[in-house]
């Protein structure tokens, strides 16, 4: 029982990243109808971007300032204005196809013109092993779970209880509506998507230490939030902190008791499963969306 309510945990710590950067997806799909498939990469620059600014001496709270200013302007509103606005008129594959080609660019390019190795970064978190009732957790998964669900409930707290987040909510439900009623659309919009770039930079800072910052760390990451943000539904931001769990615990278990070779499959596996019997995710509703 012990070391179920181990993997449990731990799995709830990873599943909080995954839902981190899958809240991402849903924020921009439901205010905008983009879903952006660099998502990972969204993840893996603004760690490079600290890596370079500790290198250069920087501590690592200011690092993660200046990591959250780039992410803000180069993956939020450059990403917004240069691609997405551009392609929007024409439909949303060729967003698809362009975020898929931006993300091997970025990864490419951080390659070529950083490094190919991996970067060490330093751990946010004391290094303490904590003993709870036969359960060994690290200060490391305690921290990152609290963090994460901390900024979760932060960005469910701005979308319901201000008025800002309010009016990006009916810019999601309806844009015309929206309008009519006076709302700055293009305004809320751009907010949605400077909101997802600080997200990903936050979980830039909590995965890093595990993963290492590398150019295709944000690979698999991308993926796998992608397929929580399906399996807990796109039409609820709820939904992706239920499809992260679900994936981070589920993927822990099956690497315990079935066998580690499985574990990045477990994704895919829950998403098929779901999509199959409950295509709008299991939080999501069936609706018409107009933009």
């Amino acid at each position: 029982m012990t070391d179920f309510l181990q993997l449990l945990f731990s799995g709830l710590a990873t599943g909080a990243i995954y839902a981190l950067v899958a809240l991402g997806f849903t924020l921009l799909w439901q205010a905008s109808g983009t879903i952006n498939f660099a998502q990972g990469e969204f993840v893996m620059v603004p760690a490079i971007v600290m890596v370079i600014a500790l290198h250069m001496g920087v501590q690592i709270i200011p690092a993660f300032i200046m990591a959250c200013v780039f992410s803000t302007i180069v993956l939020g509103w450059a990403f917004k204005r240069g691609l997405v606005d551009p392609l929007f008129k024409h439909g949303m594959m060729p967003i698809v196809v362009a975020t898929i080609g931006l993300s091997f660019v970025l990864r490419n390019g951080v390659r070529a013109g950083y490094s190919a190795e991996p970067q060490p970064f330093p751990q946010i978190f004391p290094d303490d092993i904590y003993n709870i009732g036969g359960v060994i957790l690290s200060a490391t998964d305690i921290g990152t779970l609290v963090v994460a669900g901390f900024l979760i409930w932060a960005t469910q707290a701005f979308l319901s209880k201000t008025v800002t987040g309010r009016a990006m909510q009916a810019v999601a439900q309806n844009t015309e509506s929206a309008t009519v009623l006076g709302i700055n659309v293009p305004r809320m919009i751009l907010y949605t998507f400077a909101i997802n770039a600080l997200l990903a930079a936050a979980a830039a800072l909590l995965v890093t230490p595990t993963f290492l910052a590398k150019f295709d760390m944000g690979e698999l990451l991308g993926t796998k939030a992608f397929f929580a943000a399906i399996i807990g539904g796109f039409t609820n931001s709820r939904g992706a902190l239920v499809g992260g769990l679900l994936v981070g615990v589920l993927e822990n278990m099956a690497a315990a008791y079935i066998s580690p070779a499985y574990k990045d499959a477990v994704a895919l596996i829950v998403f098929m499963f779901v999509i199959m019997f409950r295509p709008q995710g299991l939080l999501g509703r069936k609706e018409e969306r107009k933009v």
